[in-house]
């Protein structure tokens, strides 16, 4: 089984934002991998990773950073795999991460999700691949009819709820 999802964080301790991206493309059953990479301290490795990517068949980049978040915009100068930034809330509430992903120089995009976001980035990355992919198409489709379910199951349950003032 080949990985089509590539997930990077700088450091391990971002492991506890980043199983919910693992946890979805597993229930989609999407191959994926899962590494530690970090821009300032293994910068070959980065390079290697990001320069070997395409070749290796992945097809969409997830990488999370915090504080100075260079991880996803050196990946993305070095690759043409779109990648998703998911900026990691490890200081000043993560918006120093955020700023740092979304503020990318002309020609280095990097599509960013909210901060600790990584549900929201696995979901993109399927949406991208599913361009080209009806397989994958079917089962995002599937997964948003849920979320639709799951709202109408929600205004059931608040139908059953009484208050005096209450008029539905």
């Amino acid at each position: 089984m080949k990985p089509m999802v590539s997930i990077i964080m700088g450091s391990t301790s971002d492991l506890p934002v980043m199983e919910k991206a693992a946890q979805f493309l597993n229930d989609m059953k999407v191959p994926f991998e899962i590494n530690a990479l970090s821009a300032h301290r293994t910068p070959e490795a980065v390079e290697t990773f990001a320069k070997n990517a395409k070749d290796r068949g992945i097809k969409v980049i997830i990488a999370a950073a915090g504080m100075a978040a260079h991880l996803p915009g050196v990946i993305a100068s070095m690759t043409t795999l779109p990648v998703i930034g998911v900026p990691i809330k490890a200081s000043l509430d993560g918006m120093d991460a955020l700023l740092a992903i979304v503020q990318m120089p002309p020609g280095i995009p990097v599509a960013t999700v909210g901060i600790n976001g990584s549900l929201n980035a696995a979901i993109l990355a399927l949406q991208m691949i599913a361009t080209g992919d009806e397989e994958v198409q079917n089962k995002l489709h599937n997964y948003k009819e849920g979320l639709k379910d799951k709202i109408t199951e929600a205004n059931e349950e608040l139908k059953k709820i009484s208050y005096e003032y209450k008029t539905n």
